[in-house]
């Protein structure tokens, strides 16, 4: 029999659009032999909306925003409460906050509704930059320095910080929110101005800012497939021709050249696979995972840091490796609902009474 697969997408996030992209295109490559493929789509504010079940794959985006009056947010609880129509499994395509983030994975959780990717606890601390990055280091993971801060630490201190932000780091530095993905509200900083200019910028995405010493190095990356006993893709290396990989390089220009198999030696090689495992155990993540590392002109390996719910159309990196090792993208989404059921069947064995 088949089963019945949510795919859930779109979120109240400024990833919304890239929920989108995915979502299309994982309609494009499922097996519909396999699943019946109901869509659900959370709006920009919030609102979720179950669809009827997809009878072929979407032609357009523009199909996935579902309208009120055909989808009627109403149906949610009864889909997701035990009623006839619940799914077998959901597959969240969220990116950014308020899906890929661990909140909707706490809500699945006490839905008890199997999903594919990470749980609660590795998407959260994925997504926070900062908890991430205390977590490496932890596991002694060699990383860039940073300085962290709030938004009203920054309104009652933005003095203290530049000269804190300009003794412990080196021009340039990279300004980020802590919450987001997809490069979003990122900018690069080559002096004081353009520094606060950043700070103010990504603090419009989040209350919480990250700033990252500049490093001169290649960009690798790699993908991470597992659960308890994780696997490792071949390497890819971005090269992109702008100063960094921002949004517009990973989504709308297409100038950004990748390189599977990256090039580095077998030493290289053996080292970032290896702490890209680590980073995933030590978030204790599950299903997926794309580790982005830093190498140096003397190969030095640096991480970066991981994405919890990559980038997963045909021609995002994340499906690109898992294609050049051997894995095409149709059979990524089985082995990925796969492996969600497996960490279900494990989750079935905790015992929760005292008898």
């Amino acid at each position: 029999m088949k089963k019945r697969l949510g795919l859930l997408y779109g979120g109240k996030s400024a990833e919304h659009e890239v929920s989108l992209s995915t979502a299309r295109a994982v309609t494009n490559a499922i097996d519909f032999g396999k699943y019946d493929v109901i869509p659900v789509y959370i709006t920009y504010e919030g609102e979720w909306r179950k669809g009827e079940p997809l009878q072929a794959p979407a032609a357009t985006i523009e199909e996935l925003r579902l309208d009120r009056e055909t989808a009627r947010p109403d149906s949610i609880h009864d889909f997701l409460n035990g009623s006839a129509g619940t799914p077998d499994i959901i597959l969240p395509l969220l990116h950014g906050t308020n899906g890929e983030d661990g909140t909707v994975q706490g809500l699945l959780e006490v839905m008890n509704i199997p999903y594919a990717g990470n749980g609660v606890l590795a998407s959260s601390a994925g997504m926070d930059k900062v908890v991430m990055k205390q977590l490496f280091a932890h596991a002694g993971l060699k990383q860039v320095g940073y300085v962290h801060f709030l938004r009203n630490e920054w309104q009652a201190e933005k003095e203290k910080l530049v000269e804190k932000m300009e003794t412990e780091l080196s021009w340039p530095m990279f300004v980020k929110p802590a919450n987001l993905g997809s490069s979003v509200g990122i900018s690069k900083a080559e002096d004081r101005e353009s520094l606060v200019a950043a700070v103010e910028f990504a603090l419009k995405f989040d209350r919480k800012i990250i700033v990252e010493q500049g490093v001169v190095a290649r960009e690798i990356e790699v993908a991470v497939l597992g659960n308890d006993k994780p696997a490792c893709s071949v390497l890819g290396e971005i090269k992109p021709v702008a100063s960094f990989y921002d949004y517009e390089a990973k989504y709308q220009d297409g100038n950004t050249e990748l390189v599977i198999p990256a090039q580095v030696t077998d030493a290289v090689e053996s080292e970032l696979k290896e702490m890209a495992i680590r980073a995933f155990k030590v978030l204790d993540c599950a299903g997926l995972v794309r580790a982005d590392f830093f190498v140096t002109a003397d190969d030095e390996v640096i991480i970066n840091e991981v994405n919890t719910m990559p980038g997963f159309t045909p021609t995002s990196m994340f499906p690109l490796l898992w294609q050049h090792s051997g894995l095409a993208y149709p059979e990524l989404i089985d082995r990925l609902i796969d492996l969600a059921w497996e960490r279900h069947e494990e989750k079935k064995k905790i015992q929760y009474t005292m008898d």
